[in-house]
């Protein structure tokens, strides 16, 4: 029987953020399970990466100074709290800790997989994990032509990044703008021109419909107007999908991730979950602060013995695209669109190429979007994160939109 501040042996699979924090709050005791074969690293600075701005060295997450296993788990035997490993290891467990991260969506192009093909083609990538990024660098080269196919956060962060390695890019996106999830119309438009700035040719409510391979490598790729893009290179951007197979073919409850509670605990009360894996109250986050924070909250719950309830994350996603004649900074948090009855600030410098917009439902900020220089972010973000009444008059908000305050 283990003391209530002893979580006894816990195994967690996946070296991603979530999984490399939780194991080093943990201490030493925790066994950390994972595949790939670099050190565990920030996926979020994998673009800096590609575009030369940092080596792949700069990105690592602290070490974790317990026993980290360099290999595959491929099975969680339940009944004897086990994990089997694709090199033979078996590893026994008081708590399994899923983070198994999330897997790149691979769309249903025409001719991507030829019949019986589980390898995408050459000159196709993926952009995921760290191999991905270096497969990436090696390709691209100055007047190389590159064809990113999808316009989110990821598409827009990979397409700036071959810009900048000289590659001549071009971004397809299906909706009608970049960044639909995270911008408005009027913040995305900046975006578009900050990439087009940088050589970026732009196609939105543009769906890519096939790939021509020739002699084992994507050469064309065919738009749904029957329009041919020629290529060397095609990043496939198109979102990505909670990694969920150990845990469904171990018989865990699994919806669109691996549902947790608010201890983060699976339909297993002796497994866990946390990261892009694990769907709380019905959301499945897919961004670095949820996963921070669950880690975080399931590590002092593990060692405190005391329930810690994780509550859910208000995320603030945030970019920046530099440029040599200035980086274009933006963020984004909550709702950016507003419902009738809302009220909406918005202030916009064009000679500046600036653009600021939060929306207020009744006394709470619920929400904005701010392009250009991002002073206010850390002070407006802190007063969403609160959730506390706004002043009456309105002025401090005004306040933060026209002034930069500290971060």
């Amino acid at each position: 029987m283990t003391s209530s501040t002893d979580p006894g042996r816990v195994v967690v699979i996946g070296t991603g953020l979530a999984g490399t924090r939780l194991a080093q709050r943990l201490g030493p005791a925790a066994v950390l399970i994972g595949e790939e074969a670099h050190a565990p690293y920030n996926r979020v600075l994998l673009a800096e990466v590609l575009a030369g701005s940092y080596g792949a060295d700069v990105i690592a997450l602290p070490r974790h100074d317990g026993t980290r296993l360099r290999t595959r788990a491929v099975r969680v035997d339940r009944d004897e709290r086990v994990v089997r490993c694709e090199d033979g290891s078996v590893v026994p467990y008081d708590t399994l800790v899923l983070a198994t991260g999330s897997n790149p969506v691979l769309p249903p192009l025409r001719g991507l997989f030829a019949p019986g093909a589980a390898e995408l083609p050459g000159g196709v990538h993926a952009f995921r994990t760290m191999d991905d990024c270096l497969a990436l660098s090696r390709a691209v080269a100055p007047g190389v032509r590159a064809v990113v196919v999808g316009g989110g956060l990821l598409g827009v962060s990979a397409a700036r990044a071959l810009a900048r390695r000289g590659a001549q890019v071009v971004l397809t996106q299906q909706s009608e703008r970049l960044m639909e999830r995270q911008l408005d119309p009027p913040s995305s438009a900046l975006v578009r021109r900050h990439l087009t700035g940088l050589g970026v040719e732009i196609h939105t409510e543009c769906r890519v419909r096939g790939v021509g391979v020739v002699d084992g490598r994507v050469r064309r790729v065919e738009l749904h107007d029957g329009f041919l893009l020629d290529t060397d290179i095609t990043v496939l951007a198109c979102g990505v999908r909670p990694r969920t197979g150990l845990a469904r073919a171990a018989g865990i409850d699994v919806r669109e991730g691996i549902v947790v509670d608010d201890e983060l605990r699976t339909s297993d009360p002796h497994i866990r979950a946390v990261g892009d894996c694990s769907q709380h109250a019905g959301h499945v986050y897919g961004l670095a602060t949820p996963a921070v924070e669950q880690a975080d909250a399931l590590a002092a719950n593990l060692l405190s013995g005391r329930p810690r309830p994780y509550t859910g994350t208000r995320a603030l996603t945030r970019l920046t695209l530099p440029h040599e004649a200035g980086p274009l900074d933006l963020a984004a948090f909550g709702e950016a669109e507003a419902l009738p009855g809302d009220d909406v600030v918005q202030l916009t410098d064009a000679t500046r190429g600036t653009y600021r917009k939060v929306v207020v439902r009744g006394d709470r900020l619920v929400g904005g979007v701010l392009v250009g220089e991002l002073g206010t972010v850390g002070a407006l973000a802190r007063a969403w994160e609160a959730d506390d009444p706004l002043p009456g008059d309105g002025a401090p908000l005004l306040h933060l939109l026209t002034h930069d305050g500290g971060l």
